[in-house]
């Protein structure tokens, strides 16, 4: 039935009518009289819900966490976000007996402003907190959500090694900081590829081909994710030790992330531009890390403490896993468009 148009008519004075298509009326066991639920989703959108899967749309809007007074901050967090990405409209959280303290009061707001986009606070007091999701699902596409989680991820990796070339900690710090923000963003992607997959309509508004993209793209948000991570590590190595690293091994780092980055973003391009033969290049590319990791080591071989050649060592090692992402990611683009390739073969 994809594909298929129905007229809007006119009766009576005042009532526009459309038909339904006759095979999904018999293949949910429809019949003339029953009640058919409409809700609207967004500005152009209607979803209809038959009487047997009403009670289940009205379900899939609220959602409800009873707080133990003894439940760990990490363990609601956790709570928090995944009922954020099974795409529930509206979260009450709310203790299971007594009142929620103050802590764990903070915990959710915390929690909601650091890593769900979209959603607010609407309640708050010690009897529970209400957290409503706001965001429209076409307001920001996945790809757009995608270029600017790459963007905050390669700025953290950029930035971690210039912090440590100033030996700067407040820089060092708003990497550490943005990482939360990286992190904000997968959430939000995750979300919309899960609403994707259970709604064929929105797998086609929002882009996607078919659901298995949709698997492509989740492993493409944890390898970002990942570099973000350890740009994070970069950084936090700098407020740990506080001690500056040599020039010019510093430049032998500039170097290795600038050739990482270079990687991660020939293999997001080709993601978003659905090219098999550039990921396939960005592979072979992302091989030449040896080059710059031996570099890096020729410049080490001057430090005779051991902590700062431990240093060194961990720095290189949070560098060339991004190389690794960037291959991964590419690896990833090749499944996805490999039918493609097989189609112009033939």
């Amino acid at each position: 039935m994809e594909g298929e148009t129905r007229k809007i008519q006119f009766t009576g004075k005042s009532s526009y009518i459309i038909s339904l298509p006759k095979q999904w009326v018999v293949d949910l066991g429809l019949r003339q009289g029953d009640q058919i639920r409409l809700v609207r989703k967004g500005s152009s959108t209607l979803e209809m819900y038959p009487p047997k899967f009403e009670s289940r749309a009205q379900k899939k809007e609220d959602a409800v966490i009873e707080i133990d007074s003894s439940e760990e901050a990490s363990a609601t967090v956790r709570k928090l976000i995944s009922l954020y990405f099974l795409g529930f409209k509206t979260i009450y959280v709310k203790p299971k007996d007594g009142r929620l303290s103050p802590g764990q009061r903070n915990t959710v707001k915390s929690a909601v402003k650091r890593m769900l986009m979209g959603s607010e606070i609407t309640s708050d007091s010690s009897g529970g907190i209400t957290v409503q999701v706001l965001v429209n699902l076409l307001e920001l596409s996945v790809d757009g959500a995608f270029k600017r989680m790459i963007h905050l991820a390669k700025s953290m990796s950029s930035d971690a090694l210039l912090a440590a070339r100033e030996n700067n900690p407040d820089l060092a710090q708003e990497v550490i900081n943005t990482d939360d923000e990286v992190d904000k963003f997968g959430f939000y992607i995750i979300r919309q590829l899960k609403i994707a997959i259970q709604n064929e309509h929105m797998l086609k508004e929002m882009g996607f081909r078919n659901a298995r993209d949709c698997l492509g793209y989740r492993l493409v948000v944890k390898n970002i994710e990942r570099a973000g991570d350890h740009a994070a590590y970069i950084a936090k190595d700098l407020l740990e030790f506080k001690k500056p690293v040599k020039k010019e091994i510093l430049a032998r780092l500039q170097e290795m992330n600038e050739f990482c980055l270079r990687a991660l973003d020939e293999s997001c391009l080709a993601l978003f531009k659905e090219d098999y033969a550039q990921a396939e290049r960005t592979i072979r590319e992302t091989m030449d890390i040896s080059k710059y990791e031996k570099k890096v080591r020729d410049a080490s071989r001057s430090l005779k403490d051991d902590e700062d050649i431990y240093r060194v060592r961990r720095m290189a090692e949070n560098i060339r896993r991004v190389s690794e992402y960037a291959s991964d990611i590419a690896e990833i683009v090749l499944n996805m468009n490999v039918e493609k390739v097989l189609k112009k073969s033939r």
